[in-house]
């Protein structure tokens, strides 16, 4: 278990005076716990307290590490498993509940009359995990560097003729050679007019000297995503292209200077209009 992050998770439960949650999410319990269990349609579920009291529901098919630091309940599915999570939950307290909790598993909560109610407690897990303790940054910094160096070798395959698919066909196999484990979502290269196009993947258009390119990219690692936007042109630049790609890069530059702790999102907003007006 990753204690610092339960207890703040706990805390956030303390504030809104709730006794009792059950996380779902994956990506959560693999946050709290370090343990991934990819269960797909099946029940993974860790069950807190605010005294600390932890249990982790998991089907027998799934591995779990040797002492995980909490308590396992194991089921297999013809099992009554709701019933036994249920027999963990206090009766007498509202339980939270996550945003990922699936119908097919609430509802027959809901049946058992298993808590006193029910709210959304996805802020307790939500909020804890908007602030990137030490171990995450460093995740962080790891993942970065990997999609760095892929967007190097990225520029390298942007010759005239090359199509837009052949580009993204090849960009899973670098990141994975790189360290990544794959990629973060399905990459966008887009060339000429369709940079423009908002979330536009690819296609069977091919490069031509003096276009525009565009590629959103991004790869997995551990568990952190990296996503980067990146605008190259093949060859030469227009004058135009020139200008606008300097108006945006000093907006950035003017909101980049004044982020620090404290300052409203607003504000930042609005260094980079003020350049670009």
């Amino acid at each position: 278990m990753k204690e610092q992050r339960v207890r703040s998770v706990l805390e956030r439960m303390d504030a809104l005076g709730l006794s009792q949650i059950l996380v779902t999410d994956p990506v959560s319990i693999l946050y709290l716990t370090g343990i991934w269990i990819d269960a797909e349609e099946r029940l993974v579920a860790l069950y807190l307290r605010r005294d600390g009291t932890a249990c982790l529901f998991v089907n027998a098919m799934f591995h779990v590490p040797a002492n995980p630091g909490v308590e396992v309940v194991r089921f297999a599915d013809t099992d009554p498993y709701l019933d036994l999570l249920a027999q963990r939950i206090n009766p007498e307290a509202v339980l939270g509940v996550d945003k990922n909790l699936l119908t097919r598993y609430f509802l027959p909560l809901l049946n058992r009359h298993c808590a006193a109610g029910y709210t959304d407690g996805s802020v307790c897990v939500d909020g804890a995990r908007a602030v990137k303790d030490a171990e995450e940054q460093e995740a962080m910094c790891r993942i970065s560097q990997i999609n760095d160096q892929a967007m190097a070798r990225f520029r390298e395959l942007l010759k005239p003729g090359v199509t837009e698919r052949a580009v993204a066909n090849q960009m899973r196999e670098i990141y994975q050679e790189l360290g990544a484990d794959d990629q973060a979502f399905p990459p966008s290269v887009c060339f000429g007019a369709n940079a423009a196009r908002g979330h536009y993947r690819c296609g069977d258009v091919p490069l031509q000297e003096g276009a525009c390119i565009l590629m959103d990219v991004g790869c997995r690692k551990d568990g952190y995503c990296a996503d980067m936007t990146r605008t190259f042109f093949c060859g030469s630049v227009s004058p135009e292209h020139r200008r606008i790609y300097q108006l945006v890069l000093q907006a950035n530059e003017a909101a980049e200077a004044m982020i620090r702790p404290g300052v409203p999102l607003r504000d930042l907003d609005a260094a980079a209009r003020n350049v670009i007006e």
